[in-house]
């Protein structure tokens, strides 16, 4: 008797650890503001002349530069595209096999704290990006007098990620080491920008 007892106590406790571990495996993570710095986004052209030049494609769930499929948004000169959508029909333009899209929030990216709704996510398509380009309407300004690029203060861009995770992230400048006051001297195509992934079936950040 008390050998059995001995060992549904056992099993008892193997079972409460057990227990514990797969509700540990489930707490969420807490989540993590990170800044990409001196990311390069070099193009061909300009200036009255064909613009190309290979996008520069990076991944949030790794952080890092990627060269596969596995990109969610991708920078050439100002021009930012997302994996999901049409192709738009552009110089060496990556081919799109994500699910990606992007809804444009205006706000400050901490916050940005549950997801938009569906119907406000847009993706590329063949008249159309889903982070629009040009001055004003999309994620810069320009001053002529200056020949400066400034990212719109307040405008922060949702990500659905190639394979339909979510992303927040804002453009914090558009030259080399983020100078307070950029001028002529100020190196181009380097971009700076905070975000947050979220890597569980979750609807907030």
């Amino acid at each position: 008797m008390k050998t059995n007892f001995f060992k549904l106590s056992i099993l008892a406790l193997v079972v409460a650890f057990s227990s514990c571990s797969n509700d540990d495996s489930n707490h969420t993570v807490a989540l993590e503001t990170k800044t990409v710095s001196n990311l390069n986004a070099p193009q061909t052209g300009g200036q009255g002349q064909p613009v190309g030049g290979a996008f520069t494609k990076f991944s949030f769930s790794q952080n890092a530069v990627v060269t596969d499929d596995s990109w969610d948004i991708a920078f050439r000169g100002t021009t930012i595209i997302v994996n999901g959508g049409d192709e738009i029909g552009i110089t060496d333009e990556p081919t799109r096999t994500g699910v990606g899209a992007v809804s444009i929030v205006s706000s400050t990216l901490a916050n940005v704290t549950t997801f938009p709704a569906a119907a406000t996510f847009a993706q590329d398509g063949a008249t159309t990006y889903a982070i629009p380009t040009g001055s004003g309407n999309g994620w810069y300004s320009y001053d002529q007098a200056t020949n400066i690029i400034s990212p719109i203060a307040g405008k922060v861009f949702v990500v659905k990620t190639h394979d339909g995770k979510y992303a927040k992230f804002e453009i914090l400048s558009y030259y080399k080491d983020a100078p307070a006051t950029p001028d002529a001297t100020s190196l181009s195509r380097w971009f700076t920008f905070k975000f947050v992934y979220q890597p569980n079936s979750t609807t907030t950040f």
